[in-house]
Parts: structure tokens; C-alpha cells; sequence
């Protein structure tokens, strides 16, 4: 018998998997042969080339794999190292990045870190990829390090953040994991956000401000406050002392319009359950105790809760008794916080205004006003102002003249009342 070779079987087409550890073990120092790497490519530039740099990180881009390695890329463009968690650096005494923002001068001018922030600009809108790494993952994962490191590093950090989002760059959604409480007890959060406001302010509007803020979530600024000195007081004293006043009144002016918000809210739901105008009086107090308002915009809020509930769809001819009903039943409540002649004249214009919006009530005006004065809402002087030089633009030739009637009888009452008194 012939001997036949016995022939293992070969497992052709078939991936052998390397063990766990193995993949980990080499994985673990990747980032670190991508930073090494890209060195080679920014050794050769001279310092302050920061058109070569451009096109050095560009050219880079079209060898190594900026996807793949995107948050060492920004770790190494913004801090001048990788990253290990805990926010110190993978290497204890790390070689800076021959490009990076950590490198800018000191005391810091505004003017060079924007030329370090053109450079990224210019390799994100080659790798337009990178840009979301950056906003959602860079800048968060970077800004909770902040208490780690120097006031020198922090505010090169503050003022390119900034310079990121005034571009477009980057939304101001980052910003919101700076209220987390290891970084909110030693104002480092807000030291921080008062660098960034300061810059963005330098180029753009508060309104633009507003807007990226809004569209970016950052909701209340008092969340990157301390806990004790949470409340708007020391917001406006911490911005008007950074020369930022602008800060401290537009956040006043939020918070007014969230609390006129919450009133109308409020009072709409309220009449719409047929509460009783005690009800609602005391209602409207505590809102006003927990979130204040001037006497004049809370009289505007109340009238607008008020009216929110009634329905306008009534026959034409019948929309003048209905207003008459609707305004007669809330007398008592508008009365309680009508107290003097700014909160008067405030209250006329907000009906001025609520009219003219809606034209299907525009000739009941005056039957309001009539029923407002009536019940000792508004005073003959309130009146009188409001039509010599108080009314609103919205309508007002329209309104001056429905009410012209009316205002001539009151003055006339007037002066009928001061020659009785000289008598």
C-alpha cells in the first residue's frame, strides 16, 4: 500500500481575529504615532507662517487620516498635546505642537490668536468633516478641563472659542458644559464665558450674541455662576464691572419676557377655568413675588392673560357688547394693579395694541376705555395724556380720533371741576 501524506485542511478566505488585548494593546498608541506624524509635517514651518501652516495641516489631511484621528487633531491644534482623561497630557512633559493655539504670546492679543483660529478655519473648510468633531466632541470634552490649567491657557482658550463661534465655526452648545459644579465654585465658568462674551462683542452685535447663545441651548447664565451668588443682582454687577453692560440689560430684558410669558400663561389658563378674580389676583402676586416685574409690564401681561381666553369669532355686530361683558368682568382685577399714571397709561397702550392686532375689535376701543374709566380703572389725566403724546404708534391716528369725543368730554369735566374748586 502506498503511504499518503495527510494534508491539513487550509481555512482559505477566512480572517483570523487577533486576540482582544492585542488590538487594544496596539490601538492605545495610535494617537500618539498620529501626533508624531503630524510634527514631521509642521517642523519645517517657520514660527508666525501661519499661511504655511495652513497648507502644511491641508497637505497633511491628504496623508493622514484627520476622520479617524479628529479629536487629537483639535487636542493637538488647540493645547498643543493629546489628552489623557483627567485633562493632564499623555506625556509629562510633552513636546508643544509646533502649531498650536497654546503657543499664541502673553499678556494675549486678540489680533494673533485670530490668526491661529484662520488656520483651522481654512483646513475645516477643506475637511468640512471636522467641524462637527469639533463642536461636539473637542470643545465639550476640552472646556471641562479648564480649572487644570493656568489663567494664561484659559484665556488664549476663551478668546478662540469665541473667535469660533462669531465665525460659524462652532455653535455655542460647548459653553453649556462649563456649569458643571467643579468648574462653577471658583468662577472659573464664568471668568471663562466673560472672556468669550468680551471678544464675540468685539465684532459682533449683542443681538448676534442672543441669537448663537439661543440657537447653542445656553439658556440662563446664572447657571455659570456659584451657587450663593446665583441671582441677577450679581449677574449685573459681575458684567457691568467687566464692561459689559450690555450683558447685564439684555438678560434682564430675557428674564422679563419669560416672566411676562409665565403671567399671560398663567391668567389665560386661569379664565379659561372660570376662576374668581380673588383667585387670580392672588395668583398674579406670587408670580410677581418669585419673578418681578415692572409695575408697567406686569399691568400689559395681565391684560394680555386676560383677554387670551376670550373668543373673537362673535357676529360683527355683536363683538362691541362683547367686549363690554369681557373687559366689565375683569375690572376688579386690573384695578388691584393699576396704581398710579405710568401704570395707567402703560395699561392703555397694551389695549391700543391688542386691538390694532386683531382688526375684528378695533371699533370696540372705546367702548373699553369707556368701561375701564367707568370702574375706576383709568383716571380722566391717564386718558388725556395717553391722547396728547402717550399712544402707541400701532393705529394711532385711527385711535385718536374714535376716542377724540371721549377726550374732549373729560377735559371739559376737568375744567368744569378746577373752576368749581376756585370758587
Amino acid at each position: 500500500m502506498s503511504q499518503q501524506t495527510n494534508v491539513k485542511p487550509s481555512l482559505q478566505g477566512v480572517r483570523i481575529k487577533a486576540r482582544k488585548g492585542a488590538v487594544k494593546a496596539q490601538a492605545k498608541h495610535e494617537p500618539e504615532i498620529f501626533q508624531a506624524q503630524l510634527y514631521k509635517h509642521l517642523e519645517t514651518v517657520s514660527e508666525g507662517d501661519f499661511d504655511n501652516f495652513a497648507v502644511k495641516l491641508v497637505s497633511a489631511g491628504q496623508t493622514l487620516e484627520f476622520l479617524k484621528y479628529a479629536d487629537a487633531l483639535f487636542e493637538i491644534l488647540l493645547v498643543g498635546g493629546l489628552l489623557q482623561p483627567g485633562g493632564s497630557y499623555v506625556d509629562d512633559t510633552p513636546a508643544h505642537s509646533p502649531f498650536s493655539i497654546i503657543n499664541a504670546k502673553e499678556p494675549v492679543e486678540i489680533d494673533e490668536i485670530k490668526k491661529y483660529v484662520e488656520v483651522i478655519n481654512k483646513l475645516i473648510r477643506r475637511y468640512k468633516y471636522l467641524q462637527k468633531t469639533l463642536d461636539q466632541s473637542t470643545l465639550p470634552n476640552l472646556l471641562q478641563y479648564t480649572s487644570k490649567w493656568g489663567p494664561a491657557l484659559r484665556e488664549k482658550l476663551a478668546v478662540a472659542v469665541s473667535l469660533f463661534m462669531s465665525q460659524g465655526l462652532t455653535s455655542s452648545a460647548p459653553l453649556s458644559t462649563l456649569t458643571k459644579d467643579h468648574l462653577i465654585k471658583d468662577e472659573v465658568s464664568i471668568n471663562f464665558i466673560t472672556v468669550v462674551f468680551k471678544t464675540y462683542l468685539l465684532d459682533q452685535s449683542m443681538e448676534h450674541l442672543s441669537a448663537t447663545l439661543k440657537r447653542g441651548g445656553v439658556k440662563d447664565l446664572l447657571n455659570f455662576f456659584p451657587e450663593n451668588k446665583r441671582d441677577p443682582k450679581h449677574l449685573e454687577t459681575h458684567f457691568k464691572a467687566a464692561g459689559l453692560p450690555q450683558i447685564a440689560e439684555w438678560y434682564a430684558k430675557r428674564q422679563s419676557a419669560v416672566a411676562k410669558e409665565a403671567i399671560v400663561q398663567k391668567l389665560k389658563v386661569m379664565c379659561e377655568a372660570e376662576e374668581t378674580p380673588e383667585d387670580i389676583i392672588v395668583a398674579v402676586q406670587a408670580q410677581q413675588a418669585e419673578q418681578p416685574l415692572p409695575d408697567a409690564d406686569l399691568v400689559g401681561s395681565i391684560w394680555q392673560g386676560l383677554m387670551g381666553s376670550v373668543d373673537w369669532s362673535a357676529r360683527p355686530d355683536q363683538i362691541e357688547g362683547l367686549a363690554l361683558r369681557e373687559v366689565t368682568k375683569y375690572t376688579s382685577i386690573l384695578e388691584k394693579f393699576c396704581n398710579g399714571p405710568k401704570t395707567e397709561v402703560a395699561l392703555l397702550n397694551a389695549v391700543q395694541v391688542y386691538c390694532y392686532e386683531d382688526t375684528r375689535i378695533m371699533k370696540a376701543f372705546l367702548q373699553m376705555l369707556k368701561v375701564l374709566y367707568n370702574k375706576d380703572v383709568l383716571s380722566a389725566q391717564a386718558i388725556i395724556y395717553w391722547h396728547q403724546k402717550g399712544a402707541k404708534p400701532q393705529g394711532k391716528q385711527h385711535f385718536l380720533k374714535q376716542t377724540e369725543a371721549l377726550v374732549k368730554f373729560l377735559q371739559e369735566q376737568d375744567s368744569d371741576e378746577e373752576d368749581d374748586d376756585d370758587e
